[in-house]
């Protein structure tokens, strides 16, 4: 379970960096920002804001699993900025994080689950 979940996560994370780079070597992020600023009629397309829709709420309904698993809110806010800004990335390096955490021989209860604080 912990080695093909984080197969996948690796190579989401890895793919992720490589289409980015490859993106930024065609254009950077702020130019393709402020073309959609100057030609909006580009960015109206209906299905890339349903897209966007869809992509940011799934962004959501994982970070609400992080929030879930994390303890102290601090912690949930910083996930919340780095899913919200990186998307996938973020999501791929918070079940990296997960899994490093975990014994090899955990279920997949252990990874989705929350711990169990121990007794103080």
């Amino acid at each position: 379970m912990k080695l093909r979940i984080g197969l996948f996560a690796v190579i989401a994370f890895a793919s992720l960096i490589g289409a980015s780079i490859w993106a930024t070597g065609h254009q950077s992020i702020v130019p393709a920002i402020n073309d959609l600023i100057a030609n909006p009629a580009a960015g109206n397309n209906p299905w890339f804001i349903a897209t966007l829709f869809d992509t940011y709420f799934g962004f959501l309904w994982f970070w609400l699993w992080i929030a879930y698993k994390e303890n102290s809110n601090l912690s949930r806010l910083v996930w919340l900025l780095l899913v919200l800004a990186t998307g996938n990335m973020a999501m791929a390096a918070y079940a990296l994080i997960q899994l490093w955490k975990l014994p090899a021989n955990a279920t997949i209860e252990d990874f989705l689950l929350r711990r169990k604080r121990s007794a103080q």
